[in-house]
């Protein structure tokens, strides 16, 4: 048998095994001194009810014993006045209790003979023979111990409510724990989600506080790491400046050039290094209607007008409630990520059935490997390992679409086209009309 895999069935199953279990052994004590207890009373009625009737046919008439057979006869024993069937006889110490029991009340009065009758009905006849010798046969069919007909339907509504109690329970003890993990789940610090509800149970409470604390601190962390990030990377630019300006005035020469072209690199690295520190800060624009085809028509005319090689496929129509400037840097970095590595960007826009809003940034160039696709959404991260700045870039443009893209509500996602050349998708939430 499999272990279940989630904690509630685990719970829920050792809860209920438990619960069974213990009724199950408290309903089979009771059960068993019921039926010891019926047994003495039922063994008891039969002795002194057979030795009354026994007593009764032996002091009638003979002529009138057979009147009184009906009024002597129970559910499971009844009186004969004659011989008997033909049986196998049968010893009293392998007799049933019953057999013991008619012995026990007139076997002191009367020889008895056991016979025992096999076969579809079986059962056991006592013969004996009264006083004027007339024979007289005790035909005994056992029967278990009656039970009430409204005892099963009791043990099936206590199993029943066995069942919802351990369902209860379960759920009372788990819903915390899914609240937490859906919470963890949805951790962003770019967009703090709602605070967990801090009453209940202690343990729940102690929890909840912890995860908000915990979620604070995460938040305020993050800030002060970009804002460090940013103070850092716009205090360089004054440094890069002056060396800029010293070797403006540097007499022409090989080394002049291999400087300046060093600081052009570090002033786009410092450049890079501010953008993404301030794309943390995308969710604090105010989001606004805004009309997809024209906002994507603007953009892709900007890139034309330079001379650059930018189309745009198909149109939609649809008005959007997003964050303009966060989403147009996002498709500005994709744009030029594609021009760089393959000189032409293809837009293509869909919405799908007024859920989702497609943006996809398409290119023919080399694309990038299936295992990397995740990697190079991270900070500095880049494919190409030269580590030269004029064929590798700074490793930020992705990372700072990415993290723009969650700003807004979205999700940015890269694959490889089936044609060569890569895909970059961006999906926006329906919260527009």
């Amino acid at each position: 048998m499999r272990w279940p895999r989630t904690l509630a069935s685990r719970l829920a199953l050792i809860f209920f095994t438990g619960l069974v279990l213990a009724y199950g052994l408290s309903f089979s004590f009771q059960f068993y001194e019921r039926y010891i207890s019926s047994r003495s009373m039922m063994l008891g009625n039969l002795e002194q009810d057979v030795s009354t009737s026994v007593a009764i046919l032996d002091r009638l008439p003979a002529a009138e014993r057979e009147a009184w057979l009906p009024r002597l006869e129970r559910r499971t024993y009844r009186y004969r006045l004659d011989e008997g069937q033909p049986g196998q006889p049968l010893s009293l110490a392998n007799a049933p209790m019953a057999a013991q029991s008619i012995d026990k009340a007139i076997g002191h009065q009367y020889p008895l003979i056991f016979n025992n009758l096999p076969g579809p009905n079986p059962h056991f006849q006592v013969h004996l023979r009264l006083a004027d010798g007339k024979p007289l046969t005790v035909d005994v069919t056992p029967a278990p111990i009656p039970l009430s007909t409204w005892l099963p339907v009791v043990l099936l509504i206590q199993l029943a409510l066995l069942l919802l109690c351990t369902w209860l329970a379960v759920k009372t003890a788990i819903s915390p724990l899914t609240r937490l993990a859906h919470a963890v789940d949805s951790l962003d610090p770019n967009a703090p989600g709602p605070l967990l509800d801090e009453s209940g149970p202690r343990e729940v409470r102690y929890a909840a506080v912890a995860f908000n604390s915990l979620q604070a601190r995460i938040a305020a962390y993050l800030k002060e790491r970009m804002q460090l990030l940013a103070a850092i990377s716009h205090d360089l630019q004054t440094p890069i400046t002056r060396m800029k300006l010293r070797v403006e005035v540097m007499d022409p020469s090989h080394e002049k050039d291999k400087l300046w072209s060093d600081l052009e690199a570090m002033e786009h690295l410092v450049r890079e290094g501010v953008a993404y520190a301030r794309s943390i800060d995308g969710s604090t624009e105010a989001s606004c209607r805004v009309n997809l085809d024209a906002f994507l028509d603007s953009l892709v005319l900007d890139y034309q007008d330079s001379g650059q090689q930018v189309l745009l496929e198909a149109s939609t129509g649809a008005v959007i409630d997003t964050r303009p400037h966060a989403l147009r840097r996002v498709l500005v970095n994709l744009i030029d990520n594609a021009l760089k590595f393959a000189g032409a960007a293809q837009l293509e826009v869909e919405s799908a059935a007024g859920r989702t809003t497609l943006i996809r940034v398409l290119d023919n160039g080399p694309g990038i490997p299936a295992d990397e696709l995740e990697e190079v959404l991270k900070p500095f991260y880049r494919v190409e390992g030269s580590r030269n700045r004029t064929t590798g870039g700074t490793g930020l443009g992705l990372a700072i679409a990415h993290q723009l893209t969650q700003a807004i509500g979205g999700n940015l996602s890269l694959s490889n086209r089936d044609g060569g050349g890569l895909c970059a998708q961006i999906e926006l939430p329906a919260r527009g009309v």
